[in-house]
């Protein structure tokens, strides 16, 4: 119980106790007449969240997006077949489902009182419209590939041009049935669902580029909120959607999610009362919070923070270069800088993944030889064996990041190492996130950016993906054709034999090192003790749909 809750009970119970007789009575009258949260709490009456996004969203088109920044928005106004609440997965727009008995084909009923925000009936027909968009090369989806993925039919001929979008192994058997048909049974499928890109979508309103979804005009969608304003680079304001199956569950009426880039600005505004929620929090303030501030919060995160590096750049394509720059960073401290205390990566997949023994796939891969502290003289070593004695020769490079004092101080701290112990020379550059995301997916930066990659599901495959060929996230441009048979065989085959490939493939990954792993991820979050029901799962997606505003005065 917090402080400003128990202060409170206290004030009503000291008030009773003063009571007697008819004063007593009518009292006890009034509290029994308080709105009370699922957890026993009086309710604000003003039922208004502010929360810090952190950065403007490069797009918040369910099927274009592909950033947590993207999600948190869409997470709220969109809803898929099933929803994921602490690990189970629920029914949503699906009010139940049946799967055939060879595991290939699944059977989902719509929900009767399934609406969009402006009060027309969410059919099968727009999940299908929506899948298709997907993986339809006009609309050039940045997560298209997890159709693929998830094993639906011909997904992975459309996105190679080779079939057209409506091939695609779903279908409307009627107005609120839907028919998915998969190449193989899969692993995870139900919770592949749950992603953005598997939101329906209305085809009187979607364009190809995703505009229509920032436009509050035409911005219609079928979870609990809906987008009222959008204020580049400002703001965005949800409110509450009366259309949505579930509103009477729904407590909060507005939500104003700011774009606050610079953690310490953000700090500063929850410190004055102007934030109730937020996660872009200064590293500095971190370890005082864990010890003394009871609305910080620690939570599970499936992700890695890395570096890709260009590989169409000729001074990457040599395997010591990308071995020295590897053996010459100090991962143990720069997770002390990052805060929060993030876990040293020595591999791309970090905890949170099972294999089908029921192992951590992290602990049985392991490290890979790459080491937590740096390793000087090994990396001179690489180096040398490069044709860069004691970095002589050896070009300028560059580390690109996304605006964000946490980046920065990683891409300072990686600049001192490599200047240190190899004796290169290393320029920071930042750019803002929408313009990085670019720059990134272009491969247009010259020599190395940050990266970071939160799976969409607690499956390998959700990570090692984005590094087949022509993947559309595959930011190093890096290509292994028996990289891509195992991800390939791995497509087709369950259980053991399944899990064996995804190992063999990251093995080749780590052996190839296009990425310079530096951190697993941990989620750090304050939310003030006023709001009570908020969910942020271990994906870090955040849920306010049964959040509620408590009055703790």
């Amino acid at each position: 119980m917090s402080k400003k809750l128990l202060t409170a009970l206290l004030i009503t119970a000291a008030t009773l106790t003063a009571c007697s007789g008819e004063d007593a009575a009518s009292a006890v009258a009034a509290t029994n007449e308080t709105k009370l949260s699922p957890d026993g709490y009086p309710v604000a009456q003003k039922q208004e969240l502010v929360y810090n996004l952190g950065s403007d969203p490069l797009t918040i088109d369910p099927q274009l997006n592909a950033a947590v920044v993207g999600i948190q928005i869409i997470n709220n106004t969109f809803e898929g077949l099933v929803r994921e609440i602490h690990g189970e997965l629920i029914p949503a727009m699906a009010e139940s489902w049946a799967v055939s008995d060879d595991g290939r084909i699944y059977t989902f009923k719509i929900r009767d009182d399934a609406r969009w925000s402006d009060g027309k009936s969410v059919t099968a027909h727009d999940f299908v419209f929506g899948w298709q968009r997907a993986v339809d090369p006009v609309v050039a989806s940045g997560k298209g590939y997890v159709m693929s993925t998830a094993g639906i039919l011909n997904a992975a001929e459309i996105l190679l041009g080779e079939k057209d979008c409506t091939e695609l192994g779903v279908k409307a058997l009627d107005d609120k049935t839907l028919e998915v048909t998969l190449v193989n049974p899969t692993a995870y499928f139900l919770e592949f669902t749950t992603s953005t890109t598997f939101m329906p979508a209305r085809k009187d309103i979607a364009d190809p580029d995703g505009s229509w979804a920032r436009d509050p005009a035409t911005a219609i969608s079928n979870g609990p909120f809906k987008l009222s304003e959008y204020a580049i680079g400002n703001e965005i304001v949800l409110t509450k959607n009366e259309h949505y199956w579930n509103a009477d569950a729904v407590s909060l009426d507005k939500i104003t999610c700011k774009m606050i880039v610079d953690a310490s600005t953000a700090y500063s505004a929850y410190q004055s009362g102007q934030l109730d929620i937020f996660a872009t929090i200064p590293p500095a303030e971190i370890p005082k919070l864990m010890v003394e501030n009871p609305e910080f919060y620690t939570l599970p995160y499936i992700g890695t923070y890395f570096m890709v590096m260009n590989m169409n750049n000729e001074i990457f394509q040599d395997i010591n270069v990308r071995k020295a720059l590897n053996w010459s960073i100090d991962r143990t401290t720069i997770t002390e800088i990052a805060g929060a205390a993030p876990i040293p990566a020595t591999g791309y997949i970090g905890p949170g993944y099972l294999d089908t023994d029921g192992n951590e796939f992290h602990d049985v891969a392991g490290d890979y030889g790459i080491p937590l502290r740096a390793e000087p003289e090994a990396a001179q070593k690489f180096l040398a064996d490069a044709g860069y004695p004691n970095g002589e020769g050896f070009p300028e490079i560059e580390i690109l990041y996304n605006t964000d004092e946490n980046h920065k101080l990683i891409a300072e701290a990686m600049q001192e190492m490599w200047a240190e112990n190899l004796g290169i020379d290393v320029k920071i550059t930042n750019q803002e996130w929408a313009v990085f995301q670019e720059t990134r997916n272009q491969h247009a930066y010259d020599s190395i950016a940050r990266h970071g990659l939160i799976g969409s599901y607690a499956d390998p495959t959700t990570m090692l993906d984005i590094f087949t060929t022509g993947n559309v996230q595959n930011s190093s441009d890096y290509s292994n054709a028996a990289f891509d048979t195992q991800m390939a065989m791995a497509r087709t085959t369950v259980g053991k034999e399944r899990m064996d490939h995804l190992y063999k493939a990251e093995e080749i990954l780590m052996a190839d090192l296009p990425l310079i792993p530096v951190y697993y991820y941990v989620n750090t979050l304050i939310a003030a003790d006023e709001v009570e029901g908020w969910v942020m799962d271990v994906k870090g997606g955040l849920w306010f749909g049964d959040a509620v505003m408590l009055d703790l005065e």
